[in-house]
């Protein structure tokens, strides 16, 4: 296998922090680990990095529902359609956290929101955005309702 940068691919969406979203290229990956070493895969810490506002309590977090639920689909493509033993996925975190790399709290991955700024200031309070009740619906199907 052989990876390569490619920062000029049309047709590829981008996050806010500069990340590609490209729910295909999990599907080649996973098919291509899996056609490699013939051992059981297990996706860990998918997620989509975004700088979430907080309004009225709530965060409306519709990109991060798109993203997971792409990325939930090729996965299941690629058990259903390709064969690719898959035996676990995870997201990224469940509640935002400060980012080992840069200390700061901006780029969010979590279910939960938390009041931090990363400037140290916020109160700490959690809220539960938009995509908290998604991926429970999700866990709860095993992966069956996406919608």
């Amino acid at each position: 296998m052989n990876f390569r940068r490619n920062w000029i691919c049309s047709g590829r969406r981008w996050n806010t922090p500069g990340l590609q979203i490209d729910p295909l290229g999990l599907r080649i990956t996973l098919n291509s680990l899996y056609d490699r070493y013939q051992k059981p895969l297990f996706v860990v810490e998918n997620g989509l990095g975004a700088r979430d506002e907080l309004t009225d309590g709530r965060v409306e977090d519709d990109y991060r529902i798109d993203y997971l639920r792409q990325h939930i689909r090729a996965l299941k493509d690629a058990v259903e359609v390709d064969g690719v033993d898959v035996i676990g996925y995870t997201t990224w975190g469940c509640v935002d956290l400060v980012s080992a790399s840069t200390g700061e709290m901006s780029k969010r991955y979590g279910f939960v929101y938390v009041d931090k700024n990363d400037d140290g200031s916020g109160t700490m309070h959690r809220y539960k955005k938009k995509s908290f009740e998604w991926y429970k619906k999700v866990i709860h199907s095993n992966g069956e309702d996406l919608a």
